[in-house]
């Protein structure tokens, strides 16, 4: 069976107001898809709403995840059935570190407990791909971190959870050109090593210049608009979204 993560004409409302209007996606594992589109299009709607965010109502359409359907279940069990979203907005939690955090995440994805051995052993490795400082593990999650620091945090939680599909939210906003750059290698990595399917949300070019996109898809007014190779991405840069509006 092909691994594939599946949208069939999908409409969300919010409060009684559609934001996306019969969405229609196929990702492979191994293909990196990027969604692009101005603010208020639906993007990371699409995103909340895959990872099954309570906060949104699907009125029509279905999502699959390797044959599955997966429309009404629970974010836990998207989650065991391996996908992954990373957050545009992290939120803070004072008390638990982020070690603690990704261990307890990791015991309860493979349903076992993790030795502490073992996991260390594998998150420095991580940490270490990611050219992060070992102590950083034993700050309190997203506690204080900078805007670079949390998508850090995300991407390293993407490495130690090693989903089969990951959803990733502007990992580009906040991030400087270095840590853009450390990112990016580490996506890859896990691109190629786990050959992870992978969409990538984004306003603008900025991690498209180094993660390599199969396809990008411009998404405006919770329709998609326009799908096509990487050019089109650098083509955004240049006339911005405003001809794909209706």
């Amino acid at each position: 069976m092909v691994e594939e993560l599946i949208i069939e004409n999908l409409h969300v409302s919010l409060e009684d107001k559609e934001i996306l209007k019969g969405i229609n996606l196929k990702i492979k594992k191994g293909e990196v898809v990027a969604l692009m589109g101005p603010n208020g299009s639906g993007k990371s709607t699409l995103g909340n709403v895959l990872m099954g965010s309570p906060k949104y109502k699907v009125t029509k359409g279905r999502i699959l995840l390797n044959g599955e359907d997966i429309t009404n279940a629970n974010p836990e069990v998207r989650a065991k059935k391996g996908l992954f979203l990373s957050f545009q907005y992290p939120s803070e939690i004072s008390g638990v570190t982020l070690s603690n955090f990704l261990r307890t995440a990791l015991s309860t994805l493979k349903e076992k407990n993790i030795p502490v051995l073992e996991f260390y052993k594998l998150l420095r490795e991580k940490m270490s791909m990611l050219k992060m400082d070992e102590k950083f593990g034993r700050r309190y999650l997203n506690e204080g971190f900078s805007g670079g620091e949390k998508k850090k945090a995300e991407i390293l939680q993407l490495s130690v959870l090693e989903p089969k599909f990951a959803i990733i939210d502007e990992v580009d906003s906040g991030t400087d050109v270095d840590a853009m750059k450390i990112l990016s290698e580490g996506l890859i990595k896990l691109k190629d090593e786990r050959n992870m399917g992978i969409l990538i949300i984004t306003h603008y070019n900025r991690i498209l210049e180094y993660v390599k996109p199969d396809r990008v898809i411009i998404l405006v007014n919770g329709k998609f608009s326009k799908e096509g190779d990487y050019t089109l991405a650098h083509n955004i840069e240049k006339i911005g979204y405003s001809e794909f509006k209706d």
